[in-house]
């Protein structure tokens, strides 16, 4: 009886063995013909790798953590300004990822106002914005230190406000925008327009205006 069974889990073990080899031959003539683009949709395997990925990249300690930094309407500000001026340029400054970037990272960056992100706890949104995640093209932006911890978390609460953004403090955070010299000079001249000054004149600054100290 114990021969016959373990010829049977031989015989499982084997077929499992060529299903596995036949699948890795199928992915990898599948790369061949179609390489490695990131234009392509990822596929419903990698979706679940990256969203498993994205879970990783929180500690198990910080999965239950709740965000310290009391939400005010200034916490929320500094929040919405950070976001502008460092995360809109993948995420945009409503969290849609509908940027040039963001549409062809690998994988997309996702729309932050959906459910996927805002169900995440408030100690996973802060340890992906502090520590990254591999193999996306998210970076990690904290100070390994943790001396702008404070900035992260109000990060969190923007993120959790992305859904109630307003026309108002839309057009606040296009201002703060990281732009080229050209783009400035384009608004700086529309707004000497509005008020009636001479926008011809208005000079082009040579560089952004703001830094990403990160």
């Amino acid at each position: 009886m114990a021969r016959q069974h373990w010829h049977i889990t031989g015989k499982i073990l084997a077929a499992a063995i060529v299903l596995a080899a036949a699948g890795l031959i199928i992915i990898c003539a599948w790369l061949v013909h179609y390489g490695l683009s990131a234009r392509t949709r990822p596929t419903m395997m990698e979706a679940v790798i990256a969203r498993s990925v994205r879970r990783l990249a929180t500690p198990a300690r910080m999965r239950g953590a709740r965000n310290p930094v009391p939400l005010t309407a200034g916490a929320l500000a500094e929040g919405r300004a950070h976001w502008a001026d460092h995360c809109a340029t993948c995420h945009a400054n409503d969290g849609s990822g509908n940027t040039e970037i963001g549409r062809n990272l690998y994988p997309k960056a996702p729309d932050m106002r959906r459910p996927r992100t805002q169900e995440l706890t408030d100690g996973e949104l802060f340890s992906i914005i502090k520590n990254g995640v591999r193999l996306t093209g998210m970076p990690a932006w904290g100070d390994p230190a943790g001396h702008d911890d404070a900035e992260n978390w109000k990060l969190v609460h923007f993120i959790r406000h992305l859904s109630k953004l307003t026309p108002e403090e839309t057009a606040e955070m296009e201002k703060l925008n990281p732009k080229s010299p050209e783009e400035w000079q384009q608004m700086q001249q529309e707004e000497a327009f509005l008020a009636g000054g001479d926008a011809s004149s208005t000079p082009a600054p040579s560089s952004t205006t703001h830094s990403h100290h990160h």
